[in-house]
């Protein structure tokens, strides 16, 4: 066989003419997430110089770029950093020149997730993302539905303290036990994007955290049967806005086959059609990014990670 073998990057660079899924994805997300506003949103919290004269800091860009690439690919810091060495398109997507720059190690990596939950940088990443979409014309504001959805946490006590983590919770669902924590969105009724976001342990009652998702200017809100008494909360005592709580599912079914009962039935169907809407962005946070249970200990790291997480998904949603 005469000629020179072929490496993996020439390999690439000869076949690589039809676009696989991942470069697709990450071509779109680059377009569509508001890089410059969220580097200056995190740029006075990044260090310039490093530690004790050691090696210089890794661009913000750079690690920015890496840290959401751990949310679309739910990748843990070692994980990270080996999909780094071994995936040239998520290197590209980094902007990490294999050749020249260093690739940041797992510590790196955690590290500056560190840097975004001391400095609450997970919420102003959230709301950067919310003014960009709305300057962009995707404004939030008319009627919200609001819908709750349980995240599982690692039950194992195989750790220092020998404890599962103190701040989630077990809870029932249905005949089965859950232990996590759960995550509360409002969405907005006409974009079927989160406005809202609330993190609680998996025990605490979907109504309590639903003044929290409510901006305020709404005219209606939607919800599940959970919040049923909604409007009777002390909390909710002024609010001119009204509520649509899904009926409990056994009084539905037994519905009367009477004119009356034809048209609640209508009305019930004509809700849960309005509804449907929150379930986009759960599909997009625990199907296409994968987060179905957390690696994280603790209610600070978790909210920092689902405030960033919501803003990705918003991104998501917006991007055609």
């Amino acid at each position: 066989m005469g000629g020179k073998q072929l490496g993996f990057s020439d390999y690439e660079q000869t076949t690589a003419k039809k676009l696989t899924k991942r470069e697709k994805f990450l071509a779109e997300m680059e377009a569509v997430v508001p890089w410059q506003a969220l580097i200056e949103r995190i740029e006075p919290h990044y260090p310039k110089t490093s530690k004790k004269g050691g090696r210089p800091p890794y661009p913000l860009a750079t690690m920015l770029r890496i840290h959401l690439l751990q949310q679309w690919y739910s990748l843990s810091d070692p994980a990270m950093e080996e999909a780094l060495i071994e995936v040239p398109t998520m290197r590209r997507f980094a902007g990490i020149d294999l050749i020249s720059d260093r690739i940041p190690d797992e510590t790196t990596i955690l590290t500056f997730r560190h840097l975004l939950e001391k400095h609450g940088l997970g919420e102003q990443i959230f709301e950067t993302v919310k003014d960009h979409l709305s300057k962009r014309g995707m404004t939030m504001r008319q009627g919200t539905i609001v819908d709750a959805t349980l995240i599982a946490a690692p039950s194992s006590t195989k750790n220092k303290a020998g404890k599962r983590d103190p701040e989630m919770h077990q809870t029932k669902k249905g005949n089965q036990w859950y232990f996590g924590m759960k995550v509360h969105i409002g969405v907005d009724k006409d974009t079927g994007l989160i406005h809202s976001v609330v993190t609680s342990a998996a025990n605490v009652h979907d109504l309590t955290a639903a003044a929290d998702l409510l901006h305020g200017d709404e005219d209606v809100t939607y919800g599940d049967a959970g919040y049923q008494g909604i409007e009777k909360r002390a909390e909710m005592a002024g609010k001119s806005v009204e509520f649509r709580v899904a009926m409990r599912p056994g009084k539905r079914r037994v519905l009367p086959d009477t004119p009356e009962g034809r048209l609640l039935e209508l009305v019930e169907a004509a809700k849960a059609h309005i509804r449907a809407k929150v379930e986009h962005p759960f599909r997009v946070i625990k199907q296409q990014f994968g987060f179905q249970k957390t690696r994280l200990r603790g209610m600070t790291k978790n909210r920092c990670k689902v405030n960033v997480i919501a803003a990705l998904t918003n991104l998501f949603l917006a991007r055609r």
